[in-house]
């Protein structure tokens, strides 16, 4: 027990109330359980100086429990952590931290004990703003039940009675309908023996509460020991049915209105959750909605890499907005730019220069009365952080003609004297930037609408935080020492593409980021949480760890992972290889390069690579990275030296410089790391057998086994800063190959993950079983990085036919095209899985209905991962008021969510009446209805 004397002066136990602490929890051998709290008593946050509890058995559990002694009226902040021997944090709970607050009575030289249960990060979901002030936001009026909130009141004075003890039960629950009193009952004549109408009511006291299902909770008071006189029971969550919804995704660019200028904008957000609310969705997803102006043409179209991580698009401004008194010549020329970019898909470039035009005509009229309004002076003072340096370089950009800042001459180092310079408001170029910030503030207040109108709809806002920024970025150039410039990111080969991917951005400084605990990582949640309720984390595996690439890398093939172990040249010479030299250098023989290159082999060797031993090749020092190769191609193409295509050239180009066993590292010669698919490289299977099985021994340890705990640890500094810095619903992105750490501290954390059936992440299938998908997940039948369900289901009949065998269970041959019963049934399974949200694609749900099916399915894919120079520009060809009118779709798909139990918002059409399949009672019966229906090509569609 801590010494009071030296806390509280001269203070002694008579002077003082008695806090035990007591928590059931399996620890694993050499852990053990602190409490550290916000007060010098329980160490000030500082969990070295938290208090140790001690364990016990009761029974089948172990609990562990301390003491401390307080002054009367003690208040204080507390979490519970799971510590080693040199108490250093091993895990702690997730969620609030604890309020501890003395019930009104306690005396001094009493005592009160606080029964706590462990805090998951699933507990702590139903408190994050997509429940609390969104789904759940108007069940309660809450601010009126603050107002008569009363401290509970003792129940008499147990002084009086020494053998009696008062219980404050707590419980918490925030989904409960206004006007529904909440009792406790149990098998205690002061519980009601079981009878409801002798239970202890509840009183509200600011968390709100409801009934649950599930077993008999215990309280054991043993009155044969010695006892607190107040026992405050914190029981965790009620036990209820677990919530489920669903919603709809859709890339902000994608989204189509009968009043955007080519492309959708924020204000067409207002549409979408319309339509949402009528179709029975609770959330609305979107791609990355930031600035991504680096190069200016059609390359910025890619979402994920961004100029700025704090500036939004200038791409989704409503130019008829900003301004209720815009001339009419400006009006007409809207009109007119509306109808030349009403395309089939979007017109990147043409969209964003149409709208910057107009957007400074409007600005040169109304800049003024903007700057001067008390709106825009509060957003600049809460966003200048980011916003001066945004702005300024904008400017720099368009001045220089590149956003690549190393060509900036004196203003390649960022500094805050130069910045202040470039936006001072005496510069001649301050109209230029005046003018982005005019376009941030406008985008700003247009987002903000949008969002509101959700939470008062009962829709949650769902944003995506890319894993990446751009390397010629407002944030590489203001942060330098927060990015690995000479570093690539991406990932190793998957479902998406067997080369892997090179995504381009520079990897994090990890070890820098730490030093003011990732202030730049807090700042982009805090605001993203201005607009949304919910995020997505795209590919939360880098937050375990990065595949890193040389910055000379085109491809994903031969990275390493971030942090991790790598092999070390005693390691592997304690291994009997010794030949390192053979390992990692590109084998290359003349077999090969006559394979590859046929007739052209020589010319080819001649122009890229030297023979430095008798049939044995070397690329030349010009040409011996990935870039150098495909500078070098170009240029001898361009000499008409060579025939065959560049693609194809340069592929084999590339499986030659690839064909190593072992990466050197590049900052550690006697550092190695085995290539991904060694297997498959003529450098491995040239091998002898010794060699050849300890490398496959050392490849597995590499990639399955050494780095778990390194990674595990990594992902537990990390995402937790991300999940405190607002109160988002979290979300993670975590397909392509994941470390078995991934989901023990997802689950941990109480981060969702997500289920593409296509993509399982079960070993031995070839589709995911969405009836046996856990309840954290997020479920959804495609994906932005693939092909739409439709598409999908016409590419490729064999695989067609396996799924209809396997997961429908029909041995006829299926319909070739995706029907709309096709779609019914693929999202049937998805909607009456038991994933907390089934969230559909767009594209898949206008798939239920045939009068959207007659556009070419390949036409509707978003993203195609294995072309790095993807165009995004899909768009949606029915426009939303068209959709909000089109009551048999939402009425289809309104009956898919009601009728698999998921929770829906109300909306004005819920007095339609919405028929249900009939279907044979019977599993087996069941199936053969829908085989039937499915294989059907002539059946009847909505």
């Amino acid at each position: 027990m801590a010494n009071l004397g030296l806390l509280y002066g001269s203070k002694t136990s008579n002077s003082s109330v008695i806090v035990s602490f007591r928590i059931p929890y399996f620890t694993q051998w050499g852990q053990q359980i602190l409490v550290c709290g916000s007060e010098r008593v329980l160490g000030a946050w500082n969990v070295k100086k938290g208090l140790l509890l001690k364990p016990s058995h009761e029974g089948d559990e172990l609990i562990w429990s301390g003491t401390l002694s307080v002054p009367a009226g003690f208040n204080s902040e507390y979490s519970y952590y799971v510590v080693d021997d040199d108490k250093n944090v091993l895990r702690s709970e997730a969620g609030k931290t604890r309020k501890m607050s003395l019930p009104n009575g306690v005396r001094i030289g009493q005592s009160a004990e606080l029964r706590d249960l462990w805090q998951t990060g699933s507990d702590d979901l139903p408190l994050r703003s997509a429940f609390k002030n969104v789904i759940f936001r108007k069940s309660w009026n809450l601010e009126a039940e603050r107002r008569v909130e009363k401290p509970l009141e003792p129940v008499q004075n147990p002084s009086d009675d020494k053998d009696s003890v008062v219980v404050q039960f707590r419980i918490c629950c925030p989904n409960v309908e206004q006007g529904t009193s909440i009792y406790v009952i149990g098998s205690s004549s002061k519980l009601g023996k079981w009878k409801i109408e002798d239970a202890l009511k509840l009183s509200y006291a600011a968390k709100k509460i409801s009934v649950e299902t599930g077993g008999n909770r215990e309280l054991l008071v043993d009155f044969s020991t010695s006892q607190p006189k107040y026992i405050i029971l914190s029981d965790g969550l009620m036990r209820e049915m677990p919530w489920r919804g669903a919603g709809v995704a859709i890339p902000m660019f994608s989204i189509r209105s009968e009043a955007d200028v080519g492309v959708g904008e924020f204000l067409d957000l207002k549409l979408l959750v319309d339509w949402a609310v009528q179709s029975g969705f609770h959330l609305v997803q979107l791609l990355p909605i930031n600035d991504t102006s680096v190069h200016g043409m059609w390359w910025d179209s890619y979402p994920y890499s961004s100029l700025s991580v704090f500036a939004l698009h200038p791409l989704y401004l409503r130019v008829q907005a900003l301004s209720e008194n815009i001339s009419e010549d400006i009006k007409q020329e809207i009109q007119r730019t509306r109808e030349q970019l009403d395309g089939k898909v979007v017109d990147y470039e043409g969209a964003m220069a149409a709208k910057l035009s107009i957007a400074k005509k409007i600005y040169s009229v109304e800049k003024k009365t903007v700057f001067s309004s008390v709106a825009y002076q509060n957003f600049f003072s809460e966003n200048q952080e980011w916003l001066k340096p945004y702005a300024a370089f904008c400017f720099l950009r368009d001045f220089f003609e590149t956003s690549d800042h190393s060509q900036w001459g004196r203003f390649s180092h960022f500094s805050e004297d130069k910045l202040e310079k470039l936006v001072s408001k005496d510069s001649i170029h301050y109209d230029i930037i005046g003018f982005h910030y005019y376009i941030q503030f406008h985008l700003h207040i247009q987002l903000s609408e949008a969002s509101e109108y959700a939470r008062a709809k009962g829709v949650v806002l769902k944003g995506d935080l890319p894993i990446g920024v751009d390397r010629n970025s407002v944030d590489t150039w203001v942060y330098p020492r927060l990015f690995r410039m000479n570093t690539s990111t991406g990932a190793p080969p998957d479902y998406f593409d067997k080369n892997g991917q090179n995504w381009g951005f520079p990897t994090y400084n990890w070890e820098e980021m730490s030093k003011d605990n990732y202030a730049w990582w807090r700042n982009r949640l805090t605001q993203m949480a201005k607009y949304f309720t919910a995020y997505r984390i795209d590919h939360i595996l880098g937050f375990f760890r990065i595949w890193e690439l040389p910055e000379h890398s085109l491809t994903g093939l031969c990275g390493k992972f971030r942090p991790s172990i790598p092999l070390s040249q005693e390691e592997l010479e304690r291994e009997g290889l010794w030949d390192f030299n053979r390992l990692s250098q590109p084998y290359i023989r003349q077999q090969m390069l006559q394979e590859k290159f046929g007739a052209s082999w020589t010319i080819i060797a001649s122009s890229f690579l030297d023979e430095y031993q008798k049939d044995h090749y070397e690329f030349k020092e010009e040409c011996n990275t990935e870039k150098k190769i495909a500078s070098k191609l170009k240029s001898c193409l361009e000499k008409s030296i060579l025939v065959e295509s560049e693609e194809k050239l340069r592929r084999n180009l590339f499986d030659l410089l690839q064909n190593v066993v072992l990466i050197r590292d590049p900052e550690d010669s006697k550092s190695f790391y085995p290539r991904f698919n060694l297997e498959d490289t003529s450098s491995f299977n040239d091998l002898d057998n010794h060699s050849k099985d300890v490398m496959k021994r050392l490849y597995y340890d590499y990639y399955f086994q050494r780095q778990e705990t390194m990674w595990r640890q990594n992902a537990l500094k990390t995402l937790p800063v991300l999940m405190n810095s607002s109160d988002m619903l979290a979300c993670g992105e975590d397909l392509g190959m994941i470390p078995s750490c991934v989901y023990p501290v997802m689950q941990e954390l109480g981060l969702i993950g997500l289920r593409i059936q296509r993509m399982p992440n079960e070993p031995g299938l070839e589709f995911g079983i969405p009836s046996q998908y856990s309840y954290m997940t997020v479920n959804a039948p495609s994906c932005h990085d693939c092909s739409t369900l439709r598409a999908w289901w016409e590419e490729d009949e064999e695989r067609r036919s396996r799924y209809f065998k396997t997961v429908v269970g029909a041995d006829v041959a299926p319909p070739d095209r995706c029907t709309p019963e096709i779609a019914h049934f693929v999202l049937r399974q998805h909607v009456e899985s038991p994933s907390m949200w089934s969230i559909f694609p767009l594209q898949d749900l206008l798939a239920l209905k045939e009068e959207y099916t007659t556009r070419p399915a390949v036409e509707e894919t978003i993203n195609d991962p294995t072309n790095p120079k993807h165009y995004w520009r899909f768009r949606v060809h029915v426009t939303m008021e068209s959709l909000l009118k089109d009551r048999e779709l939402v009425s289809v798909i309104k009956g898919l969510v009601r009728s698999s139990g998921r929770s829906y918002p109300p909306s004005q059409d819920d007095e339609l009446q919405l028929e249900k399949p009939s279907v044979e009672n019977g599993k087996k019966e069941e199936a053969q209805f829908t085989a039937s229906k499915l294989a059907n090509k002539e059946a009847v569609t909505v």
